[in-house]
């Protein structure tokens, strides 16, 4: 059986090697990098919507789908869009904050990150830094960025607002596969959002503090996947 992994932002692919050994003793692991990010060429604009149509056909006949962040957006609009391919669906703290608009916690984070967007530093390692520390991540910069690095900073700086995403949960919850949803104990904006995905989509829920927002560093994330996977 195949799982479809889709990562977030600023990295690439590469963000889900904690968690390739253990799958990968179980199931065919496709793990493509989003279009923007290296290796390929950087683009001037992404688009979640986009994105979820040209991956979609890597579900093949039938696959879990597993997506992280950014990735988890492009995720929920592919399961929406082709639920009879899907077997399972796995979000870890995806950014679909128009779901919890109107929680004073949500609407500032989401004015923070636009105003960072719209108007913060265009230097590739300054616009970083904020953003790692808006979205709670783990991540920490080398002193010099490599280039692959830089590249996956400039695509998130053309990346499509993710807070633009029209979840359809009334489409979603119907779906029979089952549904899990992940965050990490450190931010209330991401709790809000993956609240509502577990009461809406009645999905399983899970909380993997210790990596903030980088999740598949987690302590147990690579198991609990597997768990519910299996």
């Amino acid at each position: 059986m195949r799982v479809l992994l889709i990562h977030g932002s600023v990295g690439n692919a590469e963000a889900w090697a904690p968690v390739l050994p253990v799958l990968e003793q179980r199931f065919e692991v496709v793990a493509p990098n989003r279009g923007g990010y290296p290796p390929g060429p950087l683009l001037e604009r992404i688009d979640f919507e986009q994105q979820a149509e040209e991956l979609a056909p890597l579900l093949g006949d039938g696959a879990h789908l597993v997506g992280h962040s950014y990735g988890g957006v492009v995720a929920l609009l592919i399961a929406a869009a082709h639920p009879e391919r899907v077997r399972s669906l796995a979000v870890s703290e995806p950014p679909a904050f128009r779901l919890a608009r109107g929680n004073p916690v949500v609407d500032d984070l989401v004015e923070r990150l636009a105003g960072h967007f719209e108007h913060g530093p265009r230097e590739p390692r300054a616009f970083a830094e904020g953003f790692l520390a808006l979205v709670g991540s783990e991540v920490r910069l080398p002193e010099r960025l490599p280039p692959q690095l830089e590249q996956g900073i400039r695509a998130t700086m053309a990346e499509r607002p993710p807070w633009e995403a029209e979840i359809p949960l009334d489409e979603l919850a119907p779906t029979p596969f089952p549904k899990l949803v992940i965050s990490g104990a450190h931010n209330p904006a991401f709790d809000a959002v993956c609240d509502v995905l577990e009461t809406g989509l009645d999905a399983e829920r899970d909380v993997l503090p210790g990596a903030g927002h980088s999740l598949a560093r987690a302590p147990g994330y690579p198991e609990r996947l597997l768990e519910f996977l299996g």
